[in-house]
């Protein structure tokens, strides 16, 4: 083996971050558990604990089997209770591809922590118990899923087993979602009959227990969706984050491309201020580049003096401009019991600079169980709403659908200084 390609083609690997989600219980912890065990990606150490673990405190029907939610339920009290609370990050690596899988917990009084999951994802691996079809939280989560970008979507008809593979169940549940799926402009929709506990159809097919199906397993289907968002091809965004100032010889700004793409020699306006320069050098730790992209992270060095400070944003002079405005619109997502009044300020986080607003108006808070609209006077903790801002400084920012990185903010509560809920501009 030429070990000089495999290391090659190891690194340049492509990654997809993917969130498991759905209604309690419905097995979202012991898929990945299933995922990460049959592609032979847990160690000897591990393995031995887990089945130990398993003895002692498995909830699996067959004592004498593994349960595979173990390995990603570590908290005391989800082991307890056999349920998920916190979100539980687990990165593996097949030969096709790397992952970053986040397992995101189903009650509702955890909404918060799987927007939170949710917020990095390209894909949703939705859960779906066969024997108790769509719940309210099926649909929650769909619609979060929605909300946040996610354009790929996997229904994931977990316990077939205990269905006894039936494919009238699989395709009714099918109908049932698709039907509901067209509230949502998701991109691709896949659907597989699946039992985490007895691996069938999750990494490899299997036609022995249900030979109705004849799809991929759903590893080899992760293996290869293609869920490229196309940063590159959107207009150039480069918020600053840092400057560097080394020594009287350099000058740089450091930053990510956010999306877009620059060339050395590109001309470029800085916002606020409206000052424009040309692209002198784009430098790395591993040495200067003659181009950058979405996302990669870079410093920028400008053939002008220009006075740039932390939070300002370059963009190329030839391009869409972000939209500039102190009033906006977004949907918000509440994340503390405190609740959002009207006319209460907070500090608003966007680009990495902080502004100070208020809360204008309360247009309505949406019903994520049956999509309607009602009007409220606050936003409780894991509502969701549609929330008008008014912002004491005008910021640059583009929708959220059309650019995620500068169409969403953080809102911080002044006085504590804790994040309190996260909005997507409209």
């Amino acid at each position: 083996m030429d070990i000089g390609k495999f290391l090659d083609k190891h690194e340049n690997k492509t990654l997809l971050r993917f969130i498991t989600c759905g209604s309690v219980d419905d097995g979202k912890s012991t898929l990945i558990g299933r995922l990460l065990y049959d592609s032979k990606l847990i160690f000897e150490d591990q393995l031995s604990v887990l089945k130990k673990d398993s003895k002692k405190i498995g909830t699996v029907r067959d004592q004498g089997k593994i349960d595979y939610a173990l390995l990603l339920d570590g908290l005391k009290a989800e082991r307890e209770q056999g349920i998920t609370i916190d979100v539980a990050y687990r990165y593996f690596s097949t030969p096709e591809r790397k992952f970053i899988i986040a397992d995101t917990p189903g009650h509702e009084q955890y909404t918060r922590n799987m927007a939170t999951g949710a917020s990095t994802a390209s894909l949703a691996v939705l859960l779906i118990d066969a024997r108790r079809g769509i719940l309210t939280q099926t649909k929650r989560h769909s619609f979060i899923a929605s909300l946040l970008g996610i354009k790929h979507i996997v229904v994931a008809v977990n316990k077939m087993d205990l269905v006894d593979y039936s494919q009238e169940i699989f395709e009714e549940i099918k109908g049932e979602f698709a039907k509901f799926a067209e509230n949502f402009q998701f991109e691709t929709i896949e659907y597989f009959p699946l039992s985490a506990l007895d691996g069938a159809n999750v990494v490899n097919p299997t036609p022995e227990l249900t030979p109705w199906y004849d799809g991929k397993g759903l590893l080899n289907y992760l293996e290869n969706i293609d869920v490229s968002q196309q940063l590159q091809n959107q207009d150039f965004r480069y918020p600053v984050q840092y400057v560097i100032r080394p020594n009287l010889d350099f000058r740089g700004f450091a930053g990510s491309v956010v999306s877009g793409t620059v060339n050395v020699g590109d001309e470029v306006r800085v916002l606020p201020s409206n000052k424009k320069s040309k692209v002198k050098e784009i430098v790395t730790y591993d040495g200067n580049l003659a181009e950058a992209f979405a996302p990669l992270a870079v410093t920028l060095t400008l053939e002008d003096e220009i006075d740039i400070s932390s939070g300002d944003l370059i963009v190329k002079d030839n391009e869409k401009n972000p939209q500039k405005g102190s009033d906006i619109i977004a949907n918000v997502i509440w994340m503390v019991e405190t609740p959002l009044e009207t006319n209460k300020n907070y500090l608003i986080r966007h680009n990495g600079k902080i502004i100070k607003g208020k809360v204008a108006k309360l247009n309505f808070k949406t019903n994520v169980n049956t999509l309607e609209n009602s009007a409220t006077e606050s936003l409780q903790l894991n509502e969701i709403g549609s929330v008008e801002f008014s912002l004491f400084t005008d910021i640059f920012y583009d929708s959220y659908p059309e650019n995620h990185e500068t169409g969403n903010f953080i809102i911080i509560d002044p006085l504590s200084n804790n994040t309190v809920g996260v909005g997507l501009i409209i």
